[in-house]
């Protein structure tokens, strides 16, 4: 772009942007915006951003307090989340925070288990704990589907509790997976390749026997009776589709990007229809990583054929799902040179030459809110395809244009965006390779690090 067409888009951001700084009516802009929408997805240029973490609490604070939004889902397996859900709702025998998020100790440990989640997640203890007794407490669910494993365990002791014979049955057709222990990616790796028979019908076996016997299940002691069957259920359904997804990650990134995102959306939805089951319209925010909540159709995304859950809320909700960005141009991000990697402090470099992140810094703000619903010339020039960051779990600076970066229509993707100039790492809560315990799942955001 020559540099007299730069200068004028950058002083042309400038004059539409809304200058963040730190004061309590910030985010009202973005709150405006919202109005009524029953979805807002907040994203993440990288997964080990403080400030991206921290400013998207303070905004689903909000949102919970202002605008009576009820769950939170995270990029997060479905059994590890629950046990936070557990505890911000005081339901189970956690004492603190850090007690509640033990159970996302994989890799990447730092994604979920930061001092701004566990912030966080002390914020919505509190804020259940002094509700009145007729008002509806906030949850804390995950979407996503690593937890293959863990998720057998669950649907197995459930049912040992409710109808051991039907546990029996239940271990028998999850023994097909026996044969791999805890390795699912030699699962995947085995059947597709022809190597093993696939355990696909017991998966879809097993869910569908345990939908079939809902009823009998749900009811046997009111309300808790039904929170723990679509516990159980979620966790069957999970395992389907992990099965899925493993035979699939072996073959093609496409089918498995898919996979991953259709089943975060099923998720999704089908939390939704559980928790208006009394009536009430359910209002869900989402945190998951930019490149799965900003609409795929305006990125490179669409051309090799991955969709993502933006896409797919939007196509579903329309104008009922907000989906809001975030950027910056340099700083510090926690992240992993390899898979399994320790969490590092990188340094992030400058953005690329007339990408997204190098005009917002050419405005000279730190940090701004951008509304990219408004119908003016800026917005307008700011659709032609630029090129844009994502870091996910790994970050290799050496390779940055090549492993980092695509092309996208800001507009188009998101419906605001924020950006902040310069950041710093997320703090994990453990400090030390030494701390960080090895997980039996494999690890988040596998194979693609977002």
């Amino acid at each position: 772009m020559p540099d007299a067409t730069m200068t004028k888009l950058t002083g042309a951001v400038r004059e539409v942007a809304h200058l963040l700084t730190g004061a309590a009516e910030d985010y009202k802009p973005l709150l405006d915006l919202i109005g009524d929408a029953r979805f807002v997805l907040i994203g993440e240029a990288t997964h080990g951003t403080h400030e991206f973490y921290e400013q998207r609490a303070e905004i689903t604070k909000r949102l919970i307090q202002e605008k009576g939004f009820t769950a939170v889902a995270v990029e997060a397996d479905w059994p590890d989340a629950y046990r936070v859900n557990r505890f911000v709702r005081g339901i189970n025998d956690d004492a603190t925070a850090t007690e509640a998020l033990a159970s996302l100790q994989g890799f990447p440990a730092w994604m979920w288990r930061n001092t701004d989640v566990l912030n966080f997640v002390t914020w919505l203890r509190q804020y259940n704990d002094v509700l009145p007794p007729n008002g509806t407490k906030v949850g804390f669910y995950g979407l996503d589907l690593y937890s293959l494993n863990a998720s057998i365990r669950a649907v197995l002791d459930y049912l040992e509790k409710v109808d051991p014979e039907a546990a029996k049955c239940a271990r028998s057709r999850y023994s097909c997976f026996e044969y791999f222990g805890e390795d699912t990616q030699a699962y995947g790796y085995a059947t597709s390749f022809g190597l093993s028979e696939s355990c696909e019908q017991d998966a879809v076996h097993q869910l569908l026997e345990l939908q079939r016997r809902a009823a009998e299940y749900a009811n046997q002691d009111g309300r808790v009776a039904e929170d723990e069957f679509f516990y159980a259920e979620q966790n069957a359904r999970l395992v389907k589709n992990a099965e899925a997804y493993f035979r699939s990650m072996f073959c093609e990134r496409v089918s498995s990007w898919n996979l991953r995102d259709r089943h975060m959306v099923e998720t999704l939805n089908h939390l939704v229809s559980y928790l208006e089951r009394q009536g009430k319209p359910t209002k869900v925010i989402v945190w998951e990583h930019n490149s799965h909540l900003g609409d795929a159709r305006a990125t490179d995304m669409r051309d090799i054929g991955q969709l993502n859950v933006g896409q797919l809320l939007r196509e579903r909700y329309g104008r009922d799902v907000v989906i809001v960005g975030f950027s910056t141009y340099t700083g510090t991000v926690t992240a992993a040179s390899d898979w399994d990697g320790p969490g590092e402090e990188k340094q992030v470099h400058p953005a690329l030459s007339g990408s997204y992140e190098a005009i917002f810094h050419s405005t000279g703000l730190s940090r701004f809110l951008l509304n990219l619903r408004q119908n003016n010339q800026v917005i307008t020039s700011l659709r032609e395809p630029r090129l844009e960051r994502g870091i996910g779990v790994i970050y290799r600076p050496e390779t940055e244009r090549h492993s980092h970066y695509f092309y996208a229509r800001l507009p188009d993707q998101f419906d605001a965006v924020i950006h902040i100039d310069e950041t710093r790492a997320v703090e994990p809560l453990e400090r030390t390779t030494a701390e960080i315990e090895e997980t039996e799942e494999p690890p988040e955001t596998f194979p693609s690090a977002l």
